[in-house]
């Protein structure tokens, strides 16, 4: 009787398979289902689909001029495709979409979308009977009115526009096209780009970190990059040219940050602030893409905060924020609302293996950018009360499930602006202090609670020439407590000088057999193979001090 009941379930269940299949087929080559049901399918589109795209191009001296279109039809992508620079002229994109079930039969769905002068099915054998549409600065569009259009994988479901020519993609699903728009632009505006998202947005991959079977985690630190829309301007570049020709900057410093990360292999990336050089970063998603898209290539988890110079161009650290949390491999988040700043957080870094256990728990906080009150407390701001009380708590919170891992947990920090104890000239140091401290004038006291929590390292940014790490001990004991590093300035769009300073970037290897942690430099000229001021900092989960100091 058992038997038979089974052999009935499995008979049922492969039919209603079977049935499901056919169902599924009929539908996406014919659209026999009603919307109603349709919206349910696989292969429906939960958001829009692209039914139009054209460019307006408008004169900011002629009153009579206008780049609007009727937006009850028509949604603008808010780029000037001039990026505010020229005198005269400004243009956009503009977008005609709907969703999936309220399409007509008079509706097309764009299925294609490319730039140049000629059309695109001239002399292309096999696209004689594709029907290719013309639109401003050289767009072609291919539109569909086939009832399945919209099922397609390559039905167009979102548009975008990135800038200049070294201008990169770095989200999934998305089609960049090469060749940029056809506009009246002078050499000094960079290249506008059009990209489109073609099918259903795709999930972007969220990697959990975990130490090595071996026991070992690196951890590289991207300091600075300043990098731009556009490939940027190199700023006291050592040597002034690069393989034969200029420097040119975002090209030298991706260079740089692809070769280490060739190289070293790192686990994990902080990018610890002034990723964009807001001045020449009219689109800060452009400067955004060319760092992330390096990372994501290589399947490294990254982590990022905020510098004073991010949001100073076209993007604010909210949007900014929502942009980088959307791409693969980022782990950054906003963090909390209530509590001040954008990206105040904390990553946990689980044991070998598949244990469920933290080894390493890395804390991200924003240190903002500009002194609130110029009159007092001139210069930098600081990390506020209410981040510290968060920062303690959580602490707090994760010791009893910390002590769950059978060796030493670590706890690190990554900020951008120099803490004010940065500034102690009686501290030993490893590595060079070239220029001024340019920590805020006002303590709010996050060294302290550092200590008090049990970080054993605090690394920041900020302060391009300064490399140094530097051990912060207990006034009355002269225990070591803290180990508070510079990254070191890694991009050539922010300044250098100081002597000659040599780009460079921050590793942290990490092996937690002995809980112990060695830190050292690379360098983009001169001695590129070399680890620099290698040091180690923790032993045995504690600070240590240098060894000539021991």
């Amino acid at each position: 009787m058992t038997r038979r009941i089974v052999r009935t379930i499995t008979q049922l269940a492969a039919a209603a398979f079977f049935a499901f299949l056919i169902i599924f087929f009929l539908d996406r080559n014919f659209r026999l289902l009603p919307n109603a049901v349709h919206e349910y399918m696989p292969q429906h589109h939960h958001g829009q689909v692209v039914t139009d795209i054209t460019i307006t191009e408008c004169n900011k001296v002629n009153l009579f001029s206008s780049c609007k279109l009727d937006s009850e039809v028509w949604h603008r992508v808010e780029k000037n495709l001039y990026l505010d620079k020229s005198w005269v002229s400004k243009a956009y994109i503009h977008v005609k979409r709907k969703k999936e079930e309220e399409l007509t039969a008079d509706d097309k769905v764009v299925v294609g979308v490319t730039v140049g002068r000629l059309d695109p099915s001239t002399g292309v054998k096999g696209r004689a009977d594709e029907k290719w549409e013309s639109r401003p600065a050289g767009l072609w569009v291919l539109r569909s009115s086939k009832p399945t259009a919209s099922d397609s994988k390559k039905a167009v479901t979102a548009v975008d526009v990135l800038f200049g020519d070294d201008a990169v993609e770095a989200r999934d699903g998305w089609q960049f096209q090469n060749t940029p728009l056809l506009l009246n632009a002078g050499s000094d505006i960079p290249t506008a780009h059009i990209t489109v998202r073609q099918g259903s947005q795709v999930e972007p991959i969220k990697p959990q970190p975990r130490v090595n079977d071996n026991g070992k985690f690196k951890i590289m630190q991207l300091a600075d990059l300043h990098l731009s829309t556009g490939v940027g301007h190199c700023r006291d570049p050592v040597p002034d040219g690069y393989e034969g020709g200029p420097c040119l900057a975002d090209l030298r410093t991706l260079d740089f940050v692809s070769r280490l990360l060739d190289e070293e292999k790192p686990d994990l990336v902080v990018l610890s602030g002034d990723q964009v050089n807001g001045d020449t970063a009219p689109d800060a998603q452009s400067a955004i893409f060319k760092y992330a898209q390096l990372l994501i290539k290589r399947k490294i988890p990254y982590v990022s905060i905020f510098g004073n110079h991010d949001d100073e161009g076209s993007l604010p650290r909210p949007g900014q924020m929502a942009l980088v949390e959307q791409l693969s491999y980022s782990l950054s988040v906003a963090g909390p609302d209530d509590i001040d700043g954008v990206g105040n957080y904390y990553i946990e870094v689980l044991a070998q293996g598949t244990s469920k256990h933290s080894a390493l728990t890395v804390y991200l906080l924003d240190s903002h950018s500009y002194s609130p009150d110029e009159r007092q407390w001139s210069g930098y701001d600081w990390i506020k009360k209410n981040q510290i009380d968060w920062f303690r708590q959580t602490a707090e919170g994760l010791k009893k499930k910390h002590k769950e891992y059978t060796h030493i947990h670590m706890d690190l920090a990554f900020i951008h602006i120099p803490l004010p104890e940065y500034r102690d000239p009686d501290s030993k140091i490893i590595g060079e202090w070239r220029e001024g401290v340019t920590a805020p004038k006002f303590n709010s006291g996050f060294r302290d609670a550092l200590v008090e929590q049990g970080v054993v390292m605090v690394s920041c940014g900020h302060d391009h020439a300064n490399e140094y790490c530097m051990l912060s001990t207990n006034q009355e004991s002269k225990k070591p407590e803290l180990w508070m590093c510079y990254g070191g300035g890694a991009g050539f769009g922010g300044y250098g000088g100081y002597g000659g300073y040599v780009r460079r970037v921050r590793v942290f290897d990490i092996d937690m057999n002995e809980a112990r942690i060695t830190t050292y430099k690379r360098l983009e000229h001169g001695d590129t193979a070399d680890r620099i001021d290698q040091q180690i900092i923790v032993d045995g989960g504690s600070v240590v001090p240098p060894r000539e100091y021991r």
